[in-house]
């Protein structure tokens, strides 16, 4: 039986911008990670002190942004994922902050004490891998068929997915190295797939490319069926290029372990720990980051109208409904 790990206390809520003195840095990540933020990121003490006064810098300036957290380890999402890039880190950080406000029933009130929230997480929809990858990644496991469509909505599930990736998003490790992504779509029905329209799919796929700090590395699909394969072609035609490579479909759960090293998946996959255990460090991991991650809704910025465009507002007309346009394409 594996043991909680303790985590440090949350961070506090966001205040208005102030000019304070910063709590200094304190690296936290293992050699292997700082060669790999080395070599991938350009990352070294020197950069990372200097994109952090200059990101600061740009927060306290900004005109519109009025609360946010300014703490090193959350500005570290945005440079690691823009490789120390400022100015692309700071657009990042402003698109963050507007889905926070366009789309709050995706990306506000991520409660793992909701009930429907906390239902659908101790049913093993989405569970976070105890074991990182061979790429030192940390790997999410969702399987389609633990969710009911029947007695939640598309929101619901949005904020679970929200409300994990959050709880990892201030992981030094992960920040550096990335994300894995692994899709069992066994139980996938078209009553998952009516709970989406067509612009809602466009938008938070927008969002998950253009706004959220994470190092998006490798995406599989396993056990999908055919109609699912049109979700995913549609899904092709938003994401970039290179997002769209790094997307992997498994004809087999067998062709999957060839990427994947089969000891770190659940018990029920081929490996060594059951689903219930990692499912059950989960909540513990969502209980002791959640005021941490509550505090989040603190955050705020002034929209204006060019900023609530950009995440696909513009593409409205296009709400026809993901089944009836699904099952047009279906028709050869």
């Amino acid at each position: 039986m594996l043991k909680a790990v303790p985590f440090p206390n949350p961070c506090p809520t966001p205040s208005p911008k102030a000019h304070a003195p910063y709590e200094p840095y304190q690296c936290t990540i293992g050699e292997d990670f700082m060669r790999m933020a080395r070599e991938q990121l350009r990352e070294d003490d020197n950069i990372r002190s200097q994109a952090l006064a200059q990101f600061r810098e740009w927060i306290a300036k900004h005109p519109y942004i009025k609360r946010c957290r300014t703490d090193a380890v959350f500005l570290l999402r945005f440079l690691r994922t823009k490789k120390f890039s400022v100015p692309a880190a700071c657009e990042m950080l402003e698109k963050y902050l507007t889905i926070r406000q366009l789309y709050p029933a995706w990306f506000r009130k991520l409660d793992i004490e909701d009930p429907a929230l906390e239902e659908i997480v101790s049913a093993g929809y989405l569970v976070p891998l105890l074991k990182r990858d061979s790429q030192g990644r940390q790997v999410f496991l969702s399987c389609a068929g633990k969710f009911d469509p029947h007695r939640f909505t598309s929101a619901q599930m949005a904020r679970v997915h929200s409300l994990i990736c959050e709880a990892f998003m201030d992981d030094e490790e992960s920040q550096v190295a990335g994300y894995n992504y692994i899709n069992d779509e066994s139980g996938l029905a078209m009553a998952h797939v009516s709970l989406w329209s067509l612009t809602d799919i466009r938008n938070m796929m927008k969002c998950i490319q253009n706004s959220t700090p994470m190092r998006h590395k490798e995406t599989h699909f396993i056990n999908l069926p055919h109609y699912g394969n049109r979700v995913v072609e549609f899904i092709l035609t938003v994401l970039n290029e290179k997002l769209k490579k790094r997307i992997v479909l498994h004809p087999t759960l067998e062709d999957l372990k060839r990427h994947i090293d089969p000891s770190i998946l659940p018990k029920e996959y081929g490996g060594v720990v059951p689903l219930s255990e990692m499912i059950n460090q989960l909540k513990i991991r969502l209980r002791q980051k959640r005021q941490e991650i509550l505090a989040l809704d603190d955050f705020y910025i002034e929209i204006s109208k060019t900023a609530a465009n950009f995440a696909g507002n513009e593409d409205a007309d296009m709400d026809t409904g993901v089944v009836g346009s699904f099952r047009k394409l279906e028709v050869d």
